[in-house]
């Protein structure tokens, strides 16, 4: 009698820095490829000075070439030092450390957090998540250490905490409660391609501001339903796996206080100077924050750009300085509020503890930076192939190409940017080649091109957390891995698995938004609607 045998692969684990390795590998052998084969594109962009569109060819570049390996092993370190989440990722670290190791944040536990539902905290960690994009990535490195510290503090399981904050300023991207830097990067464009059908059209700084305001809110509840609902209970069950695997028998030591009420009044007294310190501190930190971002005072201005014109790219232009600070800034804030904490509920009670405590808590930091390094290099090799800029200039010409009009043109376009989002990750440089095939036609299908604006961002948000291109998904990375407690790594894949159910709820939500938004007919700001 023939027996059938069932053949069982083992199911291939890769370690996260196993994953970019192969990566960097097989995008160089993709360069090559793609090169033998012709691979390229044109599209075109609109000149700013006579509105002309301008033809742009780009061709993959080969990096398995003389001088593709000679750029690949000549800019390795540069593209370390350079990559922007490195520096935030490290000041952030040592501020939380400081934080945590004085005691602040287990205070602020005890005092605040605590008393909060979880819910409702939730929400506010999601919104906050959603509303930092005003200010470029900052909310990556803030809010995630902050939120698992929080998480944990409250018994729930941190990496639930990571996700919220991770997911939030992912897939709300570009939207907030008011202007920021994404108003600067986008508007030329915008109006530029608008200005190829009327020469004098005009787009203003709060065209998305209504839109803008209500996707926030929305975009945080749905999110606080998905957290609560799916990412909570999914990282709960693996905790409680795996506090039941881990159960061992502890011996039990009674420790007899001769007073233990005097020692509780004692801690509360030391809490509440350190609380006192610390506010005075932080008050003191926020009135010199805001003071430099005041033009015209006394001594005021530090932190502005006062060779431009208008306020706005004072503050967020290019060269700002508020914008290129703000991580060092909010590092700041929580080191000198930390220290504070520390030195008045005396847990630091010289420069010794400050150092030896803090770098307790940075011990898990360590293996990152090679994973950090990694990335880095995988995003920069990408980027020098051009592959990403070519694929959104294939998603242009495919645009261009339709012929539909109205709702359907708007949902192609607006599924078509997220598709162009996971190669191409940066809102202004997709924007700069999908405007002028974007606004045109459908400015002439009675849609305003600063609706199309707020498309582009609600595009550039659906895909932007899953994937690795982006350059603040390692950090994603290095937080869930740093927080996991399960012998197997978390992956690149594993990663995005997690993310998924945000990714697909919160899509469908971006898309019911808009359509409902451009149907009834609401202004998307002031004066402006989104019909022309």
């Amino acid at each position: 009698m023939n027996k059938k045998r069932k053949l069982k692969f083992k199911k291939l684990k890769l370690h996260p820095i196993s994953t970019y390795l192969i990566l960097i590998a097989l995008t160089i052998i993709l360069s090559f490829i793609l090169s033998l084969l012709n691979f390229q594109t044109t599209y075109s962009t609109v000149s700013s000075i006579d509105l002309s569109m301008v033809q742009n060819t780009v061709q993959v570049e080969n990096l398995l070439s003389f001088d593709g390996l000679k750029y690949i092993i000549s800019n390795a370190t540069r593209n370390f030092i350079s990559f922007a989440p490195l520096s935030m990722f490290l000041l952030m670290a040592i501020a939380m450390s400081i934080m945590d190791s004085s005691g602040c944040l287990e205070f602020l536990n005890k005092k605040v957090f605590s008393k909060i539902n979880n819910k409702v905290l939730t929400f506010i960690i999601i919104f906050i998540a959603t509303i930092s994009t005003m200010i470029n990535d900052i909310g990556y490195v803030v809010l995630m250490p902050l939120a698992a510290s929080i998480y944990e503090k409250k018994g729930r399981n941190p990496m639930s905490g990571i996700m919220a904050a991770f997911c939030g300023v992912a897939f709300g991207a570009s939207t907030s409660i008011f202007v920021g830097s994404a108003e600067v990067s986008l508007i030329p464009y915008t109006t530029s391609a608008a200005r190829i059908i009327d020469s004098t059209f005009h787009v203003s700084l709060l065209s998305n501001l209504f839109i803008m305001i209500v996707s926030s809110i929305v975009l945080s509840i749905v999110g606080t339903v998905i957290v609560e609902k799916v990412i909570v209970s999914y990282f709960g069950k693996i905790k409680e796996k795996k506090e039941i695997e881990n159960l061992e028998e502890v011996e039990v030591i009674e420790v007899i206080d001769a007073n233990p009420e005097e020692e509780r009044l004692n801690q509360e007294y030391l809490e509440n100077r350190g609380f006192k310190y610390s506010l005075i501190a932080f008050i003191i930190m926020i009135v010199f924050f805001i003071y430099s971002v005041i033009p015209n005072l006394p001594l005021s201005g530090l932190l502005l750009d006062m060779t431009e014109k208008t306020y706005l790219k004072q503050i967020f232009g290019e060269n700002s300085y508020f914008q290129d600070g703000f991580t060092f800034m909010m590092s700041l804030l929580f080191i000198v509020t930390g220290l504070f904490y520390g030195i008045g509920s005396k847990k630091f009670k010289d420069d010794r503890d400050v150092f030896r405590l803090s770098h307790d808590s940075l011990k898990d930091f360590g293996g990152v930076i090679v994973l950090i390094f990694l990335a880095s290099q995988f995003i920069a090799i990408f980027k020098k192939t051009n592959i990403g800029i070519i694929l959104t200039g294939i998603v242009a010409n495919v645009i261009d190409s339709l012929t539909f009009s109205g709702i359907p043109l708007l949902i192609i376009s607006i599924l078509l940017i997220a598709l162009a989002t996971l190669f191409l990750t940066t809102a202004g440089g997709k924007w700069e080649i999908l405007a002028p095939v974007i606004v045109p036609p459908l400015m002439q299908s009675n849609i305003s091109p600063q609706f199309l604006q707020f498309v582009l961002r609600a595009g550039d948000s659906m895909t932007k957390g899953i994937t690795p291109l982006s350059a603040f998904f390692v950090i994603f990375l290095a937080y869930m891995n740093i927080y996991n407690k399960d012998s197997e790594p978390i992956g690149i894949f594993k990663a995005i698995k997690y993310t998924m159910p945000y990714f697909i709820i919160i899509s469908v939500t971006w898309l019911l938004l808009l359509i409902g938004w451009y149907i009834i007919g609401l202004p998307i700001g002031p004066g402006v609607y989104p019909t022309v």
